[in-house]
Formats: C-alpha cells, structure tokens, sequence
C-alpha cells in the first residue's frame, strides 16, 4: 500500500492510474515470469516490510492541490450555496466530486455531471453515497 516509498531499481512497479498517490503494483502475466523475478519481488516485500515498521507515510496530495474542472469553478462562483455546501464535505468526497468531473473529456459531460450531481453535493452527500 505504500509502494510509492519504495526503491524500483529493476523498474517493476506500476502506478495503477494517475490518480493512485501511494500504492503500487507488480503485474503477472505467467507463472514464468513470478518465477523469474523471484528474488526482485522477496527484496520488495522485504523493504515494504522494513518500511511498515518504520510507520513511513506518504505524503498526499491535499483537495487544494486538485484541478478543479472550468464547469465546476463557474458554478461554485455562481451558486454560494453550492460553494458553502462543496467545501462543507469531506476532503474526499470533494476530492471524487473533482476526479469525477474531470474525468469527462468533453464540457458539455463535464457540465452535464455539474448539473446532476449538485443537488447531492447540497444535501452534504459524497458521489456514491
């Protein structure tokens, strides 16, 4: 879970999405290649190991480091209430409202994502609550 603090000197970790801060992956396609990288992947959990004990975190990202999407912003400088209401949530439930959001490729989904989900957001809901 915290992969991002370990060393990668054979280059084998992947970050899943932009958006994963801490956790990193190794991936399999064959029991060869576990095999292969046998020694690699003992040295990793050996070092996670050593790193847990430690109590290592890592340092995230805050809310105020996230984009917020141009169809979001012009809504929130519109509607107070909505504003007063988005930053009364959770530093996660804002943080998925703003990957959510931006996750759409094009403005109109973008604003159309705005518009349904704001009413959630008045009422102090997160996106899957």
């Amino acid at each position: 879970m915290k992969g991002a603090l370990l060393k990668d000197p054979k280059g084998i970790l992947i970050q899943q999405t932009k958006n994963v801060q801490s956790a990193r992956q190794i991936r399999f396609a064959s029991l060869a290649e576990i095999n292969n990288q046998k020694a690699a992947v003992k040295a990793y959990i050996t070092e996670a190991i050593a790193l847990e004990k430690t109590g290592a975190k890592v340092k995230k990202k805050s809310v105020a480091q996230y984009d917020v999407p141009e169809e979001f912003q012009k809504r929130l400088d519109d509607d107070a209430k909505l504003a007063e209401a988005f930053h009364a949530l959770t530093p996660g439930r804002q943080k998925g409202y703003l990957l959510y959001f931006a996750g759409a490729k094009q403005s109109a989904t973008r604003s159309a994502r705005v518009e349904k989900h704001a009413p959630r957001i008045l009422k102090g809901l997160g996106l899957d609550d």
